[in-house]
């Protein structure tokens, strides 16, 4: 979340609407009764069963709610008696949290011995059912035991006989910090309705896409930049010695503190002096962080083209950045450069505006500032009406059929507005070079197919096969380039060749990868000689010689031409410089 311009400040304040992070103590009771019950990835999956746990991933919550009761249920079979008559401890979590299900105080109580119901009240991740008697929480965590009042006891407040969440508490199985949890608002799944216009998203499928495109670098000082809950901290902490997070909403930078202290230990955080790992930052774009450089910058910012003609469709901060059109992007990929350190890089994801007649490159190359590195993978392409749809059933607003249809004249009217005919979706790296002689790249490509996921460290090898290669181009102008090295086929990548039934010769030679951005290229003849060639054995060089007496092509533009052609394999990663 980015959102309009406003002073910054250091963020520690404990937002009334969000789960508050001031009971340390509580925290810890909180993480360890979730490990006992194997709150995790895999143990929900284990304790649902294949089937409803991949409904549960598709939004689909009947069959995961149907065996969660099951398991709670009391009716459904002998009790427990290690649990004083309740069903399985382990359901409560997933049905409270996952699945937006009313439960019972004694079943909470049961699965939460060490925090109890009042410490969870006092974290403010669950509220009484609708209906029931309400009991303040104390200003600080306090044992159950100590706050817990039996029926009839003089001058009781009765307590909620049954609660719901507040937020949503996921279990998250991150690549680098193990079994973590991340709180965030509950979604239109777990409580129907329209989202609230301050709505803080959790893991989502734009979380997932950037934490898997980022490049693992060991850095100094990182920036996640409209932070949102904190998903991008968590994978920038284990390479980064310091993250500073940034937000407009306080709120979302509340979640984001709970979810860093919640999960300390698996993060390398001292709960007690995060300040020497992370800094919050509340602000709008690149504000909060005025006058400082960062190694790496990363955002999944409010990208969502938003109509600002006709009705407006309702204000989500969690996605509209606050300006028109791809203005949000547009800006960002501008200014990021300037707060990187020499060789520093940023990544981002967006959305871009096509107009009529235009290719979608010849936009977005208008956003990256002279003298920048850019890598720019366009990965969807969607028509107004389909960006409307997507957008007006994120946040449950196709329930009003009234406005449901301003809203989607507005989304229609706004884009015909300035001509636009199409809406681009992808990722942006950039980098500012080392110094003013460095040679820079801008390279945009369309990769609408399925990619190996991660893709970060794929994206990071073919940087620095780009960095090789621009060495050896500055090297170009005294004859030697690549001429002078040894290449191989990368390990991934296998050959195919049609023809036509009788024909002597192949009439398509392609090469695939297998991993990675599973490119193809096709292949000219000499160029599938030389890469049959490439063994380690002979220079580049060496094989384009060859190849030029075999084919009668002494004649050196032939050479040159080719020596061309294998430093884009090499680019793409299809050729890779011998060890």
């Amino acid at each position: 979340m980015v959102g309009a311009a406003m002073h910054h400040r250091e963020f520690d304040d404990d937002v009334a609407s969000a789960p508050s992070s001031r009971d340390l103590t509580a925290l810890e009771a909180l993480a360890a009764d979730l490990t006992a019950m194997d709150y995790t990835v895999d143990g929900v999956g284990s304790l649902l069963g294949g089937p409803a746990y991949s409904a549960l991933g598709r939004d689909q919550l009947a069959p995961a709610l149907l065996v969660a009761r099951r398991l709670l249920r009391h009716d459904d079979g002998p009790d427990d008696d290690r649990n004083g008559g309740v069903g399985d401890p382990r359901a409560v979590p997933v049905l409270l949290w996952l699945l937006g299900e009313d439960v019972a105080e004694d079943d909470i109580r049961a699965a939460f011995p060490g925090l109890g119901v009042a410490g969870l009240e006092v974290l403010r991740l669950i509220e009484p059912a609708p209906g029931d008697a309400h009991q303040e929480p104390g200003d600080a965590y306090q044992e159950p035991d100590d706050v817990h009042q039996e029926p009839g006891d003089a001058g009781e407040i009765l307590a909620p006989r049954s609660w719901r969440a507040a937020v949503e508490l996921r279990p998250y199985a991150s690549d680098v910090g193990g079994n973590l949890w991340v709180a965030s608002d509950l979604g239109s799944e777990q409580r129907p309705g329209p989202l609230r216009h301050d709505h803080v998203l959790g893991i989502g499928g734009a979380s997932l896409t950037l934490a898997q495109t980022v490049m693992r670098t060991p850095v100094e000082r990182a920036l996640d930049l409209g932070t949102g809950s904190g998903i991008q901290a968590f994978h920038l902490l284990p390479h980064a010695r310091h993250v500073t997070l940034t937000d407009i909403s306080e709120r979302a930078l509340a979640f984001a503190r709970f979810n860093l202290l919640l999960n300390a230990p698996a993060l390398g955080l001292d709960p007690r002096r995060p300040g020497e790992r992370v800094s919050l930052r509340q602000g709008s774009l690149l504000e909060p962080v005025e006058g400082e450089r960062f190694d790496l910058v990363v955002s999944n910012p409010p990208f969502v083209i938003t109509p600002r003609t006709g009705e407006p469709a309702e204000s989500y901060t969690y996605r509209d950045g606050g300006l028109a059109g791809d203005a949000i992007v547009a800006t960002l990929v501008r200014e990021l450069p300037g707060i990187l350190t020499p060789g520093g890089a940023a990544q981002l994801l967006g959305n871009w505006e096509i107009t009529e007649g235009t290719e979608w490159e010849r936009r977005i190359r208008g956003f990256v500032p002279p003298g920048v590195d850019a890598w720019i993978i366009q990965r969807e392409q969607l028509t107004p009406v389909q960006y409307a749809e997507t957008w007006l059933r994120d946040a449950a607003e196709n329930r009003d059929r009234d406005a449901y249809l301003a809203s989607f004249a507005a989304y229609l009217a706004d884009f015909a507005s300035r001509e636009v005919e199409g809406i681009g979706f992808g990722s942006v790296w950039l980098r500012r070079p080392h110094g003013p002689r460095d040679l820079v790249r801008v390279t945009l490509e369309e990769i609408t197919h399925e990619i190996e996921q991660p893709v970060g460290p794929h994206l990071a090898a073919a940087v620095g096969r780009g960095d090789w290669l621009a060495e050896h181009t500055e090297q170009a102008a005294s004859g030697v380039g690549v001429a002078d090295e040894f290449l191989l086929v990368a390990d991934d990548v296998t050959e195919e060749r049609h023809q036509r039934p009788g024909a002597e010769h192949p009439g398509v030679i392609l090469l695939r990868q297998g991993a990675g951005l599973r490119r193809t290229t096709l292949l000219s003849t000499e160029l599938a000689g030389f890469v049959s060639a490439c063994d380690g054995d002979l220079t580049a060089g060496q094989i384009a010689g060859a190849l030029a007496m075999l084919l009668d092509r002494p004649d050196a533009a032939f050479t040159s031409e080719l020596l061309l052609d294998v430093e884009q394999l090499i680019r793409e990663g299809f050729l890779i410089p011998a060890p």
